[in-house]
């Protein structure tokens, strides 16, 4: 038969178990519409990142769609300079 090695103190054991803790993801805000995103990545509302266009969201949209998305952007720089 197989005889253990030896017993593991509680210490040793959470600190193996210190490493599986999840961690919660940090958000940042848009510098232009002020919506929540990922930090380090482009904008799915407006298409800005770092302050300036990246792509232009708008184009890839639908004519009631991009309506839509118009009026929602400008509602958003009313916003921003209200």
């Amino acid at each position: 038969m197989v005889v253990r090695r030896g017993r593991h103190t509680k210490t040793r054991q959470r600190t193996r178990r210190s490493m599986l803790k999840l961690e919660s993801h940090s958000f940042a805000r848009c510098t232009n519409c002020n919506a929540v995103n990922l930090p380090h990545q482009i904008c799915s509302n407006c298409g800005y990142y770092n302050g300036r266009q990246v792509i232009d969201v708008l184009a890839k949209l639908e004519k009631k769609e991009r309506k839509q998305k118009e009026k929602e952007l400008a509602a958003a720089q009313q916003e921003k300079e209200g």
